[in-house]
């Protein structure tokens, strides 16, 4: 299967948003920001569920990541931009998975459910056929404002999601997963080194300027037989559903 390009967004004309009684000002600033990204045109315009998919076919133009026939897990898929991605860039058997529903997707399996509970490591792996070559990992909290608080949530969220991803990782498989820019993210850099062949951070063009977000792109899991520390079990993630970028 052909890989789908990742066309350039263009920069048309800048919108204007006036704020009326009914919008805040920071609704105003949210609104033109919207009408005024191109990747927001352009995921409209090319079918992409969210201006997200594109952070990921960048991704996967550097790093080699969706390779054909591949089994890939999508952890807090919705609204399921990144699980369009991935089938249309050749995986066999792509899961998508989030505490929130999402419309079907073309090629991918649905489930909704945490991806937290002991039982999903198991249960994913049998819907996938097999271990994974690859687990994604867009997800985010809600942000509280507080830029060292969203920093440790942040973490802690990513740290869950590599723990789970060495429970379905095949030998030579790949893990992604979203952070924020700070000092923290080292902890986790440092169990990645430890699983992985090959472990870099990458901030792709998709991902806003003024966003703090870095992606850590590990490859080569090393197997099963590599322990993991602990996770941070202290770090709180109350108060916040996770989300993808905006659509």
């Amino acid at each position: 299967m052909s890989r789908a390009p990742v066309i350039p967004p263009s920069r048309g004309l800048s919108v204007h948003v006036k704020t009326a009684k009914s919008r805040s000002p920071a609704s105003a600033r949210w609104l033109a920001r919207q009408l005024n990204d191109p990747y927001v045109t352009a995921a409209k315009q090319q079918g992409w569920r969210s201006r997200a998919a594109f952070k990921l076919l960048e991704l996967d133009d550097k790093f080699h990541l969706i390779q054909k026939g591949a089994r890939v897990l999508d952890l807090g898929a919705a609204p399921g931009g990144w699980t369009q991605v991935a089938v249309k860039r050749g995986a066999a058997s792509v899961i998508a998975l989030d505490l929130l529903p999402i419309d079907p997707v073309h090629g991918a399996t649905i489930m909704q459910g945490d991806f937290s509970d002991p039982a999903m490591p198991r249960r994913l792996t049998e819907a996938l056929g097999g271990e994974a070559d690859l687990v994604l990992s867009d997800m985010a909290p809600n942000t509280t404002g507080h830029a060292s608080t969203d920093h440790i949530r942040i973490v802690a969220l990513a740290e869950m999601a590599l723990d789970f991803a060495v429970q379905v990782l095949s030998p030579g498989g790949h893990f992604v997963a979203k952070v924020f820019q700070g000092g923290l993210e080292k902890q986790i850099l440092d169990v990645l080194k430890r699983n992985f062949a090959s472990v870099r951070h990458a901030k792709p063009p998709a991902s806003r300027k003024e966003s703090s977000e870095l992606y850590v792109v590990a490859i080569g899991f090393k197997g099963r037989n590599q322990r993991l520390r602990e996770p941070v079990a202290s770090l709180s993630l109350r108060g916040g559903a996770t989300t993808r970028q905006s659509p």
